[in-house]
């Protein structure tokens, strides 16, 4: 089987342990978004064979190329470890071609929109912290009906992005120094003891640890793996919900416990790090053997005319 992995650090620890056990017996190939042609200079073969050879339809030239562009052969599966808008842009691509990506483009695409995430999750029954949305932090900042203590974060979730604890008027002012134009969302703070309790899920597998908040005093902390046997029933149902709700197969939910006992979710992300599970990697490398068979079953039926098509290839 041939495996792509459309990222720009395949040395993360979940890729390259889960890469280190595919490779023995499948081919194992890095897309870096940033710098994969997406303008058209490169074309995708979506034949079935993977063994290096050209299209025997004139649509490649004996070097490999077509009409001089270079061709990249479709993997059977591609796990989409990337959330910026070129990494998306080669994963819409590339599902327009017929691959099998996890996730979706269109799931990480909507998970990154903290108030669509927040709307979804509150009309599958999650306990969402209530979400409001502002143009610019400086409307926010206009608003004489705010609560504080208040946590405010940027609308579209990215790296570097706003995330901040504010506990008075001054506070959100001082924030507006930098982020006044920045499109923001705005939850209550709730009183906890400072840990968030991550639960992280790939096909159905639940895995957990707590953390220290970062919003919390002393910053993040590498925190302590938790058996989720031993987790409330509640919170991994809650996890599995979000799965489905958000057609994701690979993500996390962090959640904040009150100090009443009752949980909050917080946050809910595509294809998080799962860093400091050992037993991630081969989850991920099950999981994505099985889509890759899974696809390939289809593009067979395809092929021959089958149930669900006629005379499609890939």
């Amino acid at each position: 089987m041939r495996v792509g992995l459309i990222t720009s650090r395949p040395d993360h620890p979940l890729l390259a342990g889960t890469a280190a056990l595919l490779a023995p017996r499948h081919e194992v190939e890095t897309l870096d978004p940033e710098t994969a042609p997406l303008d058209g200079s490169a074309s995708f073969d979506g034949s079935a064979s993977f063994d290096g050879s050209v299209p025997s339809d004139g649509s490649a030239s004996s070097d490999g190329t077509a009409q001089g562009r270079p061709v990249h052969r479709l993997a059977d599966v591609y796990l989409l470890k990337a959330r910026t808008p070129r990494a998306l842009a080669l994963a819409r691509r590339l599902e327009q071609h017929g691959a099998a990506v996890i996730n979706s483009a269109a799931a990480t695409a909507f998970c990154q929109d903290r108030t669509a995430m927040a709307e979804r999750a509150r009309a599958a029954g999650l306990p969402f912290a209530p979400t409001r949305t502002f143009t610019t932090l400086q409307q926010l900042a206009a608003d004489a009906g705010l609560v504080f203590p208040c946590v405010v974060k940027s609308r579209h979730s990215r790296r570097g992005d706003l995330v901040a604890r504010v506990d008075d008027a001054d506070a959100l002012r001082a924030l507006c120094g930098t982020w006044a134009e920045e499109p923001v969302v705005v939850q209550p703070f709730t009183p906890n003891d400072g840990w968030d309790h991550k639960l992280w899920v790939i096909d159905g597998q639940v895995f957990a640890a707590r953390r220290r908040s970062g919003l919390a005093a002393g910053g993040k902390s590498p925190g302590t793996r938790l058996r989720p046997e031993a987790l409330p029933d509640e919170w991994t149902a809650m996890a599995r919900v979000a799965g489905t709700a958000f057609s994701l197969d690979v993500y996390g939910i962090d959640l904040v416990v009150a100090d009443d006992g009752s949980p909050t979710v917080v946050d809910i992300n595509a294809f998080p790090g799962l860093r400091g599970q050992p037993a991630a990697p081969r989850a991920l490398a099950d999981l994505t053997l099985r889509t890759g068979a899974e696809a390939g079953l289809l593009v067979g039926e395809l092929s021959r005319g089958g149930p669900w098509g006629r005379g499609v290839a890939r």
